[in-house]
């Protein structure tokens, strides 16, 4: 079982130490920060969810009260019910284990059935397929492909774009 807890300053460090390298940074999180990733960098992010909690929601994903990963959702609309699932990650000392997967559904479960949402985007590296898979089985489709639209050193890298709906379509709330 996931309990979505509060992402706040105490939790840095922790996040801080789950990125090795700028390759990694770039994967965790596109162009949102840069490496290394600095307490600074979270700061920002963090304000503005604290002054706009409407639009991001940051999270630490805990298992028997220890955080076992992080997990956002931006970019809400709440005219157009949809938002974006980003920056997924796992303790590495705890991948694996089916962490992902819980901590998708449970943000899925959160953007569904209170915040009223139709649908929920990502985007993922086409060769991170431990994730697409994770991403697949929850629920989320392939929905386009950017073909290397990101150069990291010499190499090209091609975004999936994936997205789920509603089970329920449209909803007697805010509709």
């Amino acid at each position: 079982m996931i309990e979505l807890t509060p992402f706040g300053r105490s939790d840095f460090e922790q996040l801080i130490g789950w990125i090795p390298t700028a390759d990694f940074l770039m994967q965790w999180t596109g162009l949102v920060f840069t490496f290394p990733l600095i307490p600074d960098q979270l700061e920002k992010h963090l304000v503005f969810a604290e002054t706009n909690p409407d639009r991001r929601k940051i999270w630490n994903a805990a298992s028997n009260n220890e955080v076992v990963g992080h997990i956002e959702l931006d970019n809400i609309w709440k005219h157009d019910r949809k938002a974006t699932l980003c920056r997924v990650i796992i303790d590495p000392a705890r991948r694996g284990e089916g962490f992902g997967a819980a901590m998708v559904q449970r943000v899925l479960q959160y953007g569904f059935e209170e915040l009223n949402l139709h649908r929920i985007d990502l985007s993922v590296w086409d060769f991170n397929t431990q994730a697409i898979k994770c991403y697949e089985a929850c629920g989320f489709v392939r929905e386009g492909l950017q073909r290397e639209c990101r150069r990291m050193d010499t190499q090209w890298w091609s975004n999936v774009q994936m997205n789920i709906l509603s089970t329920n379509g449209a909803s007697a709330k805010g509709d």
